[in-house]
């Protein structure tokens, strides 16, 4: 049985962790091989460049090598996929190789893209790779005063950070002692602070609690980076000092160019995450469709069902469980303060006041996450 798994981010490392340590008998009898493709010899943990964006991580703290982090029966190699060829169960990598398989797990992640918004890529900062996040606190250490807009545009990577962005720039300036210098305003684009609604209800007083003033139904239509106007398509126009962007996401350029998925998103079972039509493909992480936040926890509880079920699939031939839509996300609220928004397909979170203990247990995550992409947490 040859398990391929394409992608060496978060979803992907955990479920190649996960299904080694489930099948280390038929790994061992020579009945399974898993195999791993990745674009990078490094593993990056993404939710550490809005630290870097406000100078609490360096770029060199987010990162390890990726064969470390894999267990040593896995097969891994730095050669991206260049062509997903499913009716024939192979891929082609940008080497040239071809890779058969029986099962295939596509995790390969998403990607911003502020080139697709006029102005967007020169007239804001982002924190989404590490060059932007650098690039956005050194404008932040430079920034004397004025009008700080945050702006999000959809689809996008971890729903929860244009609201952690208010609390963290609120500090930022707080700690430089310009507080009552900066105007902080924060534009969503539907009508309400968030997409979550119990997320919206409670970011409506915390915001009012810090003032950070706001504007829902904007959507970024184009950036005038020259005169510093950000337009939205319902025709209002907002003048800016400092601009940051929550830029659209897609997923990556082969989900798209292989037609595998509208948007680079691939279409994917809710409860069994098997590709549509394909019984021999599943999805995880960034990469899907579903309707649930593309967060590193998503991607985990999704790992875990996958990999549960493909193990029982090769050890009694069935399935045994069904992904829920589980998502759990830490949110920063200022002030070495957090809570957290735990929800599935069917209950909505219930958001509880932010504490300490809540703050400095995201601060442990982000050790602990190291050995969560292993498979051990």
């Amino acid at each position: 049985m040859r398990i391929l798994v394409v992608g060496g981010g978060t979803a992907g490392t955990i479920v190649a962790n996960n299904l080694s340590r489930r099948l280390t008998g038929e790994i061992r009898a020579g009945k399974v091989r898993i195999t791993m493709l990745s674009a990078s010899d490094r593993h990056m943990y993404q939710p550490g460049l809005l630290y870097v964006a406000f100078g609490q991580m360096t770029p060199d703290q987010l990162y390890r090598d990726q064969a470390s982090l894999l267990e040593p029966t896995i097969e891994f190699h730095v050669d991206p996929v260049k062509q997903f060829l499913l009716d024939k169960k192979q891929v082609k990598t940008e080497s040239g190789k071809t890779h058969e398989y029986d099962i295939l797990v596509i995790a390969t992640g998403s990607r911003m893209v502020p080139e697709e918004t006029p102005g967007m890529t020169e007239g804001a900062e982002f924190f989404y790779t590490e060059a932007s996040a650098v690039k956005m606190y050194k404008k932040l250490r430079e920034f004397k005063g004025g009008r700080v807009m945050v702006a999000v545009g959809v689809p996008h990577k971890c729903p929860i950070a244009p609201v952690e962005v208010m609390f963290s720039l609120d500090d930022f300036f707080k700690a430089r002692g310009i507080r009552d210098k900066v105007q902080l305003k924060y534009h969503y684009p539907i009508g309400r602070l968030h997409t979550i609604e119990n997320v919206a209800k409670w970011a409506k007083p915390e915001f009012e609690r810090i003032g950070v003033d706001t504007e829902t139904l904007f959507n970024i239509k184009e950036i005038d980076a020259k005169n510093k106007i950000m337009k939205s398509e319902e025709g209002t126009e907002v003048e800016y000092d400092l601009l940051i962007v929550i830029p659209a996401h897609r997923g990556m350029e082969v989900i798209e160019r292989d037609n595998l998925g509208s948007g680079g998103w691939i279409p994917t079972d809710r409860y069994s995450l098997k590709m549509n039509g394909h019984d021999d493909v599943y999805v995880v992480g960034d990469t899907t469709n579903l309707p649930v936040s593309k967060t590193g926890s998503a991607a985990h509880f999704q790992a875990e069902a996958i990999c549960e079920n493909i193990a029982s699939i090769i050890k009694i031939g069935e399935p045994v469980r069904d992904y829920d839509g589980k998502v759990y996300c830490f949110i920063e609220a200022g002030h070495e303060k957090a809570t957290y928004a735990m929800f599935n397909y069917l209950n909505p979170p219930d958001l509880k006041p932010p504490s300490k203990p809540m703050h400095w247990f995201k601060i442990s995550y982000n050790h602990m996450y190291w050995t969560s992409v292993r498979g051990l947490l």
